[in-house]
């Protein structure tokens, strides 16, 4: 019987099983951020513990960086986030830890700089303060999010314990429609399984489309796999991910690429491979998607009239009912021509090159719509580079929007990019939880970066597949 890459991967990095059935899994790469790592620091210290394997540790600041340009001078206006960026310089000074810093151009969101570095590699273990962390299963590997007291861990063992995971293969078959994209193939999992489908399993994810996906497309599908209830997602290994990788600072180079190559084509899942469940979602059956309440799993297909509260099981029509209070929408409305007041693109689910290009193609000779405030945030200052150098911050200038420094900004606003009151958002982040964009009255409709663009400029959600880009095509 063959194997499944989670099996593989988790079978190879298992140290040994711990009395409590778990087991202790070695974390091949450990990704650190300003939020999550200053307690864990402090746990060693106290402890007086040190960081055995350095080497295997990077850090970026992320979530509590200004995106505005004249925000970001030092010391930063806000004394928490000057104290948790003073934190994390210190503490990877003191424990030999590269740190991608913003002064050297370095800086990004943490699961954006991992890939681009060429540290994100197939058959890993990966380990990150952070929710989104299976964004990097994108590469075949087995990405989780941790908290603080398991960042403290990793850092003084290199290890952490484990449960093991079943495994759901979803296999998207067929083909997308024109102005769908892998934003919506998220959604769309999501809304099948629910917010709670994916407990107890890492998912993974196959089939015609995922084969044919960029690699920047796959690490937005991975991305939200914990949005779905799931540990970890991933991808199997294949040429796209070897020609993404080839070349990456941090790749293997010479005979070890070609070391590197033989054994990531072996973690694949076997062709035999037995999973706990499997699931088909058909590629054409998938629209546009947009959220129309508080968790990712709430959402419809743009065209398609918002659900009925009793056509939910009983267990559900309550969170259902709030959702719609909180939102101030009606069953059965349409979510088309819902008015927007905030357009944020960026996040780690869709703030890469291809992303701002993408979004790029629906603004060109347009304007943001009057009252509408739009942002646009690179993923990293690497990603601004190469964008700039494109002249997309140009087109998004002229079209009204602001274009940022590199940052988490409006996905979880712990920074200054926030919402105010009621303000409604067409969002490319990943959450559309109570308050997730600062104000605790805001609300949050995520959408792919397409969508999210043509809703800036009509200035209410927009059907992306009627715009005049696809019919001239």
């Amino acid at each position: 019987m063959g194997q499944s890459l989670y099996s593989k991967v988790f079978d190879r990095h298992c140290v040994e099983r711990l009395p409590s059935g778990q087991h202790q899994i070695f974390i091949g790469l450990h990704l650190i951020h300003e939020v999550t790592s200053p307690q864990a620091f402090a746990m060693i210290r106290e402890q007086g513990l040190s960081v055995p394997f350095p080497e295997l540790t990077f850090a970026t600041v992320d979530h509590i960086i200004p995106t505005a340009a004249m925000q970001r001078k030092r010391p930063l206006m806000d004394s928490q986030a000057e104290e948790m960026l003073q934190h994390i310089e210190k503490n990877t000074r003191d424990f030999g830890i590269r740190f991608f810093s913003p002064d050297a151009g370095e800086q990004g969101i943490v699961h954006v700089i991992g890939p681009e570095r060429g540290l994100t590699q197939p058959g890993m273990t990966i380990a990150c303060g952070d929710s989104h962390t299976s964004t990097h299963g994108a590469f075949g590997t087995l990405a989780f999010g941790i908290g603080t007291s398991q960042v403290a861990d990793a850092l003084a063992t290199q290890t952490l314990a484990m449960s093991r995971l079943k495994v759901r293969r979803i296999n998207f078959t067929g083909s997308l429609q024109r102005g769908v994209y892998a934003k919506d193939v998220a959604l769309a999992y999501i809304h099948h399984l629910g917010v709670n489908g994916g407990v107890g399993f890492a998912y993974e994810f196959g089939g015609a489309i995922i084969d044919r996906m960029t690699m920047e497309e796959r690490m937005t599908v991975c991305n939200m796999s914990i949005e779905g209830g799931a540990r970890c997602g991933y991808v199997n290994p294949d040429q796209t991910t070897f020609d993404y990788l080839n070349g990456r600072e941090c790749s293997p180079k010479g005979a070890a690429w070609e070391s590197a190559l033989a054994d990531w084509k072996s973690i694949a899942s076997d062709a035999d491979a037995q999973y706990d469940d499997v699931v088909e979602i058909k590629g054409e059956e998938i629209e546009p998607y947009v959220t129309w309440g508080i968790t990712p799993a709430q959402s419809v297909g743009v065209g398609q009239p918002l659900p009925i509260v009793n056509t939910f099981p009983v267990g559900d029509r309550l969170v259902v009912q709030e959702a719609y209070e909180y939102m101030s929408f009606a069953e059965g409305q349409s979510i088309i021509g819902t008015p927007i007041d905030v357009v944020f693109i960026g996040s780690c689910t869709n703030g890469r090159l291809s992303d701002l290009r993408e979004a790029a193609k629906f603004l060109h000779g347009k304007k943001v719509a009057a009252g509408v405030r739009a942002l646009v945030v690179p993923g990293s200052q690497s990603i601004a580079t190469q964008a700039e150098a494109e002249g997309l911050d140009k087109i998004y200038s002229a079209a009204g929007f602001e274009w940022r420094n590199a940052g988490c900004s409006m996905c979880l606003a712990m920074n200054p990019d926030q919402l105010k009151g009621r303000e409604i958002c067409a969002s490319t982040s990943n959450r559309n939880f109570k308050g997730r964009q600062g104000s605790p009255t805001g609300r949050t409709l995520l959408m792919s970066p397409a969508m999210a663009a043509v809703a800036a400029v009509e200035g209410r959600v927009t059907d992306v597949r009627q715009h005049p880009v696809f019919s001239a095509q």
